[in-house]
């Protein structure tokens, strides 16, 4: 059995719920085959286990180190990783065959490099970044952009970045400084700093494709007078080779966890890397002036999935090591047992272990089952029908801060029952799982922390478009409620406490927009979140009950153990936040901070 993730329930999400072998019968996926789909699956997962999980230690002890030269020194086993994910062809699997990519469904891309991400999460964020970048490019660049920069992003001849946040501005992006001067020949040169920027500086590509938000000399205040740049690390020269661009860096984070992927400070335009000491920059704007921000969701929106898609991975993986040690570790007897001379039994027989194991199976099979949900829409969005678009569209921007945000939280928090099971060994760093838990805690933090995505979610997504999207949610949670009970017992349990908890986020959701006060109605936001988000992984853990539906064995047994674990323990916690909620409690909002 692999510790990395479960093929089996893998499978199960894919073919037997998600029915991504019905995807096949549309034309863009229509040349694969369930053998193919099994063949990127097998790939992937061997990649996981050959090169990306043997080099995690490693890449974690040895974390990135700066140079004198401003290089950037880190493991050769890095490199190697990546070169082989790159000679897989998986980085542009999903995309058109035009742009080099296989035409794989968007649902089985993201599978096969969850795979990457449970085996190590620092070695796949430059992977997780360069296909975001190139996909942002293909929608919103040139055709020349296209050809210069994404196709070989796709190739990974070239790595990507998303440069956004600065040292004065952090999260405030409409603070942001960076600018940008026209250079008089159809380009820009741009001015700044930026901080935490993942895959800053490495020597793992060819070259970087740095994508920067930079305000315009004379562009308004405020995001919306941001725009979009292409700044690449290196600069062609006319006699073929290339020159280093006007990017400086300036330091690197030293984090937490997730340490095998380099975090940097950058300096664009010091003049310190073109020769004569020209600076500024070179920089190309990729769509109109103003909208970089709205080019940059599409970047941020396909991180912000891929962000809780590497949490559900992370709390997954964790849960299997947890799992395999408490199968091995004998330890005391039954609280019953009264010969001190017998055998000890292994620790998965106590009741409080197995407590802990079903929670984490819980959160991190219901997160990971959410991801691949929005990845399927993603599908939809893509080939199916035109009149349905809107609707998947609007469910899929619903859903984003949920899939971002429900998997860093409560898959953390899988992480940290998995210490727990190991007990003293889970805290010593002889074990995995002491990792998994501090690569796992950036997660709800970078691409939007836990409070920004509770705003998106209660004040923009649950009412734009007069609430179309929101409606469109329940409409699904209604027909998924209806199916369970036609089916009668534990489904129709199932159903009845989701319809319960669907009517009460309903009801709160009119409460706080009805207050007409939004820095009220956002005041405790994160809660409103929490509970949205239990509702959703409710729903989805009753979508994996009927697809389980009157099958037999250890595997469906299981799920329907964590399905229950959900309905019985975790449901009810939203209960006392959505009455708090109700009540526009003011106990934040109220705080003085001179009171702390």
């Amino acid at each position: 059995m692999s510790l990395i993730l479960s093929r089996r329930d893998m499978d199960f999400l894919l073919f037997e719920w998600l029915d991504v072998e019905g995807l096949l019968t549309r034309p863009r996926y229509a040349e694969h085959d369930r053998e193919t789909l099994n063949a990127v699956l097998d790939l992937a997962q061997q990649l996981a286990e050959d090169l990306f999980a043997p080099h995690n230690k490693m890449a974690d002890a040895n974390e990135p180190r700066m140079l004198a030269d401003g290089a950037v020194a880190m493991p050769a086993a890095t490199k190697t990783a990546l070169d082989a994910l790159s000679a897989s062809g998986l980085l542009a699997a999903s995309q058109s065959t035009d742009v080099g990519g296989m035409q794989l469904p968007f649902v089985v891309d993201k599978a096969a490099f969850a795979w990457l991400q449970a085996a190590s999460a620092g070695i796949s964020g430059y992977a997780l970044l360069t296909m975001a970048a190139a996909n942002l490019l293909i929608e919103h660049g040139s055709a020349e952009q296209i050809e210069r920069y994404a196709k070989p992003l796709l190739q990974g001849r070239f790595f990507g970045t998303m440069c956004l946040s600065e040292p004065q501005a952090g999260s405030s992006l409409g603070d942001i400084r960076t600018r940008a001067e026209r250079d008089g020949q159809g380009a820009f040169r741009l001015f700044g700093s930026k901080m935490w920027i993942s895959g800053g500086e490495h020597s793992l590509s060819e070259s970087i494709v740095h994508l920067v938000l930079a305000r315009i000399d004379g562009a308004p205040a405020g995001v919306k007078g941001l725009s979009l740049f292409i700044v690449p690390r290196d600069l062609p020269t006319a006699e073929g080779g290339s020159e280093r661009n006007d990017v400086t860096l300036a330091g690197l984070n030293h984090k937490m966890g997730q340490r095998g992927t380099v975090n940097t400070l950058l300096n664009f335009g010091e003049g310190q890397s073109r020769p004569g000491g020209e600076s500024g920059a070179v920089a190309y704007l990729v769509g109109r002036e103003g909208a970089g921000l709205s080019a940059m969701f599409t970047m941020m929106n396909e991180a912000r999935i891929s962000v809780g898609a590497s949490a559900a991975a992370l709390g997954y993986t964790g849960y299997l090591h947890s799992l395999d040690y408490a199968r091995q570790r004998p330890q005391g007897r039954p609280a019953g047992a009264k010969d001190a001379t017998s055998p000890q039994v292994p620790i998965i027989r106590h009741a409080d272990v197995k407590r802990m194991l079903l929670a984490q199976k819980a959160y991190a099979e219901g997160a990971l089952a959410l991801n691949f949900y929005c990845a399927r829409l993603v599908d939809d969005l893509r080939t199916g029908p035109e009149a349905e678009s809107a609707a998947v569209s609007g469910l899929l921007d619903l859903l984003t801060p949920i899939a971002k945000s429900w998997p860093s939280q409560f898959c953390l928090e899988a992480n940290a029952l998995a210490i727990q099971v190991l007990g003293g060994y889970g805290y010593t760093r002889d074990f995995n799982v002491e990792q998994f838990y501090r690569d796992n805690r950036l997660n709800p933090i970078h691409e939007g922390a836990h409070g920004i995505q509770a705003i998106d979610l209660l004040g923009r997504k649950v009412v734009i478009g007069q609430g179309a999207a929101f409606e469109e949610f329940q409409r699904r949670v209604a027909r998924s409620c209806k199916q369970a009970r036609a089916l009668g017992g534990e489904e129709s349990e199932h159903a009845s406490a989701v319809e319960t908890l669907l009517a009460a986020v309903v009801e709160t959701t009119a409460v706080l927009h009805a207050a007409d006060d939004p820095e009220l109605t956002l005041a405790n936001a994160s809660q409103y979140l929490e509970a949205f988000g239990h509702l959703t992984i409710g729903w989805i853990w009753l979508e994996q009950l009927i697809a389980a539906h009157g099958k037999v064995g250890d595997f469906y047994d299981g799920k329907r153990a964590a399905a229950r674990y959900f309905r019985l323990w975790e449901l009810p916690r939203t209960g006392p936040m959505l009455a708090l909620l109700s009540s526009l409690d003011r106990t934040t909002l109220d705080l003085e901070p001179a009171w702390l």
